[in-house]
């Protein structure tokens, strides 16, 4: 948004009366002040490619995410789980299950499954080639088809900023916070969030954070961590209490085309639990 039509909107915005009651120094300085935290910082042409400039990781992830059908939860639930054990059980693949859940809030009848690959897209080809040519996976793979609505998948890399991934242990939930961002965008973002989620460690609910290089484009997923919905609403609550904040969430805003959560738990064989 261009500063010009920041200043159209922030008249608009504003009411009435804050006009009339409020001097014109006292009102500059708070019209200043709206708007320094809802305009998007100029960004400046690279050389460098976004994922080079976000991204310090040789590490590659793959989000699955399926749509099942809802007389075939269970089945496709133990197909998968089948399909986990063949992987692992092959010591050549520098391939591993990080997490795997099914959504309880948001898209039912949905799995998310999230592997990791050590070592770049070359581990990837390496691992399409191997598992194409094991029968008993790629029987697994066709009798999966007859349980889904669709499916979707996604390359991602790592935000640099973010801690380094834990795998959780005992009973948890996980939220999957899903943006979609205007195109040309994603190094603002990155830059307020390498800030922002210095405020969102007190209760070490950030799990992970990535954004996309192959499937839909300038996508970002945030994954929390919590013990329940009642935890999260208490660690969400703090957050907004934490000064700097809001300053965050105001300048990635204007950043953001379309958003959505999900609230997710672990299957039975998913490592993170």
């Amino acid at each position: 948004m261009s500063l010009a039509s920041s200043l159209r909107h922030a008249r608009v915005v504003l009411p009435q009366p804050v006009r009339t009651l409020t001097t014109g120094s006292a009102l500059h300085k708070d019209e200043s002040s709206w708007l320094s935290k809802l305009m998007v910082r100029k960004i400046e042409p690279t050389k460098n490619s976004h994922s080079r400039m976000l991204s310090d990781k040789f590490d590659i992830y793959e989000l699955h995410t399926h749509n099942v059908r809802p007389d075939s939860v269970g089945k496709y639930l133990e197909n998968y789980k089948n399909t986990v054990q063949i992987v692992q059980s092959k010591g050549n693949l520098s391939m591993e299950l990080i997490g795997s859940w099914n959504v309880e809030v948001g898209d039912l009848d949905q799995c998310l499954h999230l592997w990791r690959y050590t070592g770049g897209f070359e581990m990837v080809d390496q691992a399409k080639l191997e598992l194409g040519s094991d029968k008993n996976y790629v029987q697994l793979m066709q009798e999966r088809g007859t349980f889904l609505r669709s499916r979707h998948l996604q390359y991602l890399l790592a935000f640099s900023y973010w801690p380094q991934l834990q795998l959780r242990e005992g009973k948890n939930i996980y939220e999957i916070r899903s943006y979609r961002l205007k195109p040309g965008t994603m190094i603002e973002w990155g830059n307020n969030w390498a800030r922002a989620i210095n405020h969102r460690q007190n209760n070490n609910e950030a799990f992970a954070g990535y954004f996309s290089q192959i499937g839909r484009l300038y996508n970002v997923h945030h994954i929390w961590c919590y013990k329940d919905l009642q935890g999260r609403k208490e660690t969400r609550e703090s957050a907004w209490r934490s000064p700097g904040w809001d300053e965050c969430v105001a300048y990635t805003v204007p950043l953001i085309r379309e958003m959505h959560c999900r609230i997710l738990a672990p299957t039975e064989f998913s490592p993170t639990q």
